[in-house]
């Protein structure tokens, strides 16, 4: 195994969750002079994201939301769509439900994040089209009408981080159309079939060659069929350190000639762990090192694939010690 482990009881997410630990200490200061979404001064203190959502590209240097930005607290749908679409950057904080329709547009330069327990995002889903330096964590999302986030047409550097995902209509979770530098981390996905899409289609090759950069660090991928993720066409794409759990069709396929490459996870029930190629789609290259296997079929490598280390440093924690680290510290209410 490469890189540093980690052990166990090193509590890894309290260093992530600084931004958010800023936001939520002032949710009690919020709520009561925000109201509805009346914007307050406050000072949040930057950080930027890990993976390829913490890479210095494309004019940034990596992911930083709204940092520094108003702080607003919404309680409503109208408000909070509302300040998603605004220009200015904002830390937009959540409580409760919004329920919301279809793919609503966020704008960049913002923080999305649920305070406490209970933020969802329900009924609709976020859309991120032509969009940079967005940050979206803990909050749950159910029902969506579509996909719950779709990241597309050259958006870039979006961290998803500490949210649940369940039941939507189509993926929880797409990234397409020449979308890069993403990362998502630390988030339950349960109760859905197609669960994360890298790549549009099989004849959008012109667009996203060279772009759909994206790292997948401490997901849990419980119960759900498929996709985790699918990818066309990207390199590289970083699957590491994830909990695989009774997935019925697969866990990560790699067509169209992407390069993916699968470290340290746990995989636990999935009879096909990894796929090369998969229905009409061709071949991708992936290579899988590192990795725990219980009850479970043979992985499908194939090729080699560029070192994410050519893009970022990272540390792994052992494979085996990810079913007592991940689903202990994934999902909302966490890092609140």
């Amino acid at each position: 195994m490469t890189g540093t482990p980690h052990p166990p009881h090193v509590p890894r997410i309290s260093r992530r969750g600084l931004l958010a630990g800023t936001a939520a200490s002032a949710a009690s200061a919020a709520l009561l002079a925000a109201g509805t979404g009346r914007a307050r001064a406050a000072s949040v203190t930057t950080q930027s994201a890990d993976g390829f959502a913490g890479v210095s590209a494309l004019g940034l240097t990596g992911t930083t939301g709204g940092a520094g930005a108003p702080v607003v607290t919404v309680t409503d749908a109208d408000t909070f769509l509302d300040y998603c679409d605004r220009n200015e950057p904002y830390v937009i904080q959540v409580a409760g439900t919004m329920r919301i329709t279809s793919k609503q547009g966020v704008r960049s330069n913002k923080t999305i994040i649920g305070l406490g327990t209970d933020a969802e995002i329900t009924g609709g889903g976020l859309d991120l089209y032509r969009r940079h330096n967005v940050i979206i964590r803990n909050l749950r999302f159910t029902n969506a009408e579509d996909d719950a986030i779709s990241i597309q047409q050259s958006s870039h550097h979006v961290w998803i981080d500490h949210c649940e995902f369940s039941s939507g209509a189509d993926g929880l979770i797409d990234i397409v159309r020449g979308a890069d530098y993403v990362t998502v981390s630390w988030n339950h996905f349960h109760d859905h079939s197609k669960t994360m899409l890298i790549g549009h289609s099989d004849a959008n090759g012109s667009q996203d060659r060279g772009t759909l950069r994206v790292t997948f660090h401490h997901n849990f991928f419980d119960g759900t069929d498929q996709r985790h993720p699918r990818v066309r066409f990207a390199e590289p794409v970083h699957v590491y350190n994830n909990y695989f759990r009774n997935n019925r069709l697969y866990g990560v396929a790699s067509t169209e000639d992407a390069g993916v490459l699968v470290e340290a996870n746990y995989f636990e029930n999935v009879s096909h762990p990894t796929y090369s190629g998969y229905d009409e789609s061709g071949p991708g290259r992936i290579v899988e090192r590192d990795n725990v296997y219980v009850n479970c079929g043979q992985p499908q490598t194939l090729g080699t694939v560029v070192e994410p280390r050519t893009y970022y440093g990272y540390s792994l924690d052992p494979a085996s010690s990810i079913p007592s680290i991940v689903p202990a510290g994934v999902g909302v209410g966490v890092i609140a």
